[in-house]
């Protein structure tokens, strides 16, 4: 299986999916469209309408607890959800047996070779890597290509593949997870964003942060165009000079600076190239307005430089970088002010899944009250809480880390009063708000940046999202009727 492709001959291979979410379904679904013998394991019993559905394409689907102790002997390839860690029995076995294990990022792109090859602009990084993937779809679109956002912003990469209809262009988001299970992928431009700690935990071992910068690194692996870097971080330039690329590959980096010739940057109130323009020593395009990044931040102007020198290395025109940006439809809970009332503004982050996300949200603020907690990954609040605690009217923490996040307020800002939310049931946001209510004062913003993944308590950050803006509507208007 290690050079397999579309061609090869999959009637003859028994594959084990490992997980049955949305990637391990698609990815079922493409090794039946293949021909291979599948067999799908999970140990949750919520997926059974998915398995119903697989096993009328007589795919083998085994549910429930200790399914996915014992590796089938005779499989021939592992393709593992990329939640799944390295250390699971599964996959240690497979690995253990000489099994090859990929991810579904890396069954999609073999199902593409040697002949139905489409081109990806990949997005990484510990932050803004689904805005920045969605400012690529937008501005891509806008040059008249046929493509789609696919990979870690929600959507598989196989369920793209399998489309009737050709694309162009993909604008593929990936994540650690992913990239550590990639082998051959290829793309034709990379983007590393930024590096922050975040899902150390995944790895399990003293060298995590090495391991999780690895993983990020591997993006550059093999590209034929460009690699983007973030001028303020090194750290991902040093990962681009490291990389093994293809002959011509260039390093093109983006700043919220004048850039240097080979970067996008700001002049003025301008975003522009000095890296795809024939006179790059002596001039600069312009391609937008910083009027045209909404909403606008720092963060997010570096997110719309870094899908603005992505799009540019596919030849996409100065006008569809701008009409990208201004027809951009942001999904939300990433800074979204969800109430104004009584001089409070509410903002759901629940997006914000670590402190570095939950810092670009908190830039800027005079004063707020934070709601904070949930699953830590391994990673300190410390810097966090230090740089903004004089910003912070109070803080309401709940999640299974929250005393993570407690004890960081309580060694850098001692005078900020904490609320510890102890109830995992359903309805807990209608405590958390009325916590935040209790502290807030005019002029202040009731801040959901919890710094944290979600899974301790709701099915992901949306679901999150979705219950603290409810429960901010029940708070603000109580005689509404409650669902």
């Amino acid at each position: 299986m290690a050079t397999a492709t579309r061609l090869s001959p999959w009637s003859s291979a028994h594959v084990v999916v490992a997980g049955l979410g949305v990637s391990g379904f698609a990815a079922a679904d493409g090794l039946m469209s293949l021909g291979a013998r599948v067999t799908v394991l999970d140990e949750s019993l919520k997926h059974a309408e998915k398995a119903s559905l697989l096993e009328l394409l007589d795919v083998t689907v085994r549910l429930g607890e200790g399914t996915t102790a014992t590796l089938p002997a005779d499989a021939d390839l592992v393709v593992t959800s990329p939640g799944w860690r390295p250390t699971a029995p599964l996959l240690q076995q497979a690995a253990s047996r000489g099994v090859p294990v990929w991810g579904e990022t890396e069954l999609a792109w073999r199902m593409m070779q040697p002949d139905r090859r489409v081109p990806w602009l990949g997005i990484t990084g510990t932050n803004g890597k689904t805005t920045t993937t969605q400012m690529v779809e937008s501005m891509l679109a806008a040059a008249g290509l046929r493509t789609a956002a696919v990979g870690n912003i929600g959507r598989p990469i196989v369920e793209a593949i399998l489309d009737d209809e050709p694309y162009d262009v993909l604008a593929v988001e990936l994540s650690s997870f992913q990239l550590h299970w990639s082998r051959s992928m290829q793309l034709h431009s990379a983007a590393v964003l930024n590096l922050h700690d975040d899902h150390l935990e995944w790895y399990d071992a003293p060298n995590a942060r090495e391991r999780y910068i690895a993983d990020k690194a591997t993006i550059y692996a093999g590209v034929s165009h460009s690699c983007v870097y973030n001028v303020a971080e090194p750290i991902t330039e040093r990962m681009v000079e490291e990389a093994e690329v293809q002959e011509g590959a260039r390093a093109i980096g983006f700043t919220l600076g004048i850039p240097a010739p080979s970067m996008v940057g700001v002049v003025d109130d301008a975003i522009v190239d000095r890296a795809f323009v024939e006179q790059r020593r002596h001039s600069a395009l312009e391609l937008a307005t910083l009027s045209d990044v909404t909403p606008f931040a720092p963060h997010n102007v570096e997110n719309a430089l870094a899908a603005a020198a992505l799009v540019r290395s596919f030849g996409v025109p100065a006008g569809a970088v701008r009409d990208g940006l201004r027809n951009l439809r942001l999904a939300g809970h990433r800074i979204q002010t969800v109430a104004e009332a009584g001089g409070i503004t509410w903002v759901d982050d629940s997006k914000a899944t670590n402190p570095h996300a939950a810092e670009s949200a908190m830039r800027g603020r005079d004063s707020f009250v934070w709601i904070a907690g949930g699953q830590a990954k391994g990673t300190t609040f410390d810097d966090l809480v230090s740089r903004h605690r004089e910003h912070m009217r109070a803080a309401v923490l709940l999640g299974v880390d929250r005393h993570i996040v407690s004890d960081a307020l309580t060694r850098h800002a001692p005078e900020v009063p904490q609320v510890m939310i102890d109830s995992t049931e359903t309805g807990v946001m209608d405590h958390v708000v009325a916590a935040a209510a209790r502290f807030a004062r005019h002029g202040d913003t009731v801040l959901l940046s919890p710094g944290c993944a979600s899974l301790d308590m709701f099915t992901g950050y949306d679901d999150r999202g979705d219950q603290f803006q409810a429960a901010v509507q029940r708070h603000l208007n109580p005689g509404s009727a409650r669902e």
